[in-house]
């Protein structure tokens, strides 16, 4: 089975629906979406640029999902739409810089930092919640463009750092910043996607698999995130990931 066989296009399908409506209720589910694609014997630079392709519309759909929370925190978008795809076209350019050898060295590392910022969520929101002092709004979007390079470059985790920046000086309650964080997703997602696709790096069938699960389970689960579990689901997660740690710090040393 390979990504453009019929079974691997519906695991990629299946598979985008799930990553997508994991983003929505808990995050990291570019930590089923990635793996797989690599598993399918796409390179990892070239997955990793097909998994930010194909999941972007899951944003959409949750951003769809969430349309109705969206107009507390609507006011922000003016300021941080320009850093955000900025960041995103950014982070975009330094993957396409990456040589195959050096981003194999990367995936551990950052599957990794993804992994840490998922089991450690319970804590990041809680500092966010509990914070009552705000940075400027200058300096929000200063750290809005850094977690948007990130996100232009792999994207596993940038959720939840995109919910700690908007804690410092965006007022709403966690569905509220959700709502927002998935309309700034959009942004990072098609702004690296654009790039990423004019460099090649993208496998477009195996993408569009992806994309169409995605776009299904991102609206889903936007509506229906409240009877979701989301700690037990973040918690399979951070299993997952740290599973996949081992995986591929194994495959770049063996």
């Amino acid at each position: 089975m390979t990504a453009t066989t019929p079974l691997g296009l519906a695991a990629l399908f299946v598979v985008g629906a799930l990553a997508a409506a994991i983003n929505a209720v808990a995050g990291g589910g570019s930590l089923l979406s990635f793996p797989l694609l690599v598993g399918l014997g796409v390179p990892p630079l070239q997955a990793n640029a097909t998994n930010s392709v194909g999941i972007w519309p899951g944003s959409l759909g949750s951003a769809l999902g969430f349309r109705n929370l969206l107009p507390a925190t609507a006011h922000h978008l003016k300021d941080l739409v320009l850093p955000t795809a900025a960041g995103a076209w950014f982070g975009a350019w330094l993957l396409v810089q990456t040589s195959e050898r050096l981003f194999r060295f990367a995936v551990p590392v950052l599957i990794l930092a993804a992994t840490l910022l998922l089991a450690f969520q319970p804590q990041i929101r809680a500092w966010i919640f509990g914070r009552r002092r705000r940075v400027s709004p200058v300096l929000g979007a200063f750290l809005q463009f850094l977690v948007s390079v990130y996100g232009g470059y792999f994207g596993a985790g940038m959720g939840i750092m995109m919910l700690a920046v908007f804690a410092l000086f965006i007022d709403g309650n966690i569905h509220e910043l959700n709502a927002f964080k998935a309309w700034l997703g959009i942004v990072i997602n098609l702004v690296a996607s654009v790039e990423l696709l004019l460099k090649g790096l993208v496998l477009p069938v195996p993408g569009a698999a992806l994309a169409l699960g995605a776009l299904c389970g991102g609206f889903a689960a936007a509506r229906l995130s409240q009877r979701v579990d989301s700690e037990k689901l973040r918690k399979a997660i951070v299993v997952l990931g740290a599973a996949m740690v081992v995986w591929f710090t194994y495959q770049t040393f063996s």
